[in-house]
């Protein structure tokens, strides 16, 4: 599985720049999110990858207990 990459590079390092501006804490998920959404307002997209996280569901290896 390939990672996801911004679809403009340079449009991504003014998000991740004024993150860390905006955060006392970077990297953190806050100031990830933050930037992401700054960087999507802007007109910028990802391309590769699948950042969708996965569903959750029962497992299917039950384990008995005797």
């Amino acid at each position: 599985m390939s990672a996801a990459t911004p679809s403009n590079p340079a449009l991504w390092s003014r998000a991740k720049s004024a993150a860390k501006k905006k955060f006392d804490v970077y990297p953190s998920a806050y100031a990830n999110a933050w930037a992401s959404k700054w960087y999507k307002s802007k007109g910028g997209g990802w391309s590769g990858g699948n950042n969708k996280v996965a569903s959750r569901g029962k497992s299917k290896s039950k384990s008995k207990k005797t």
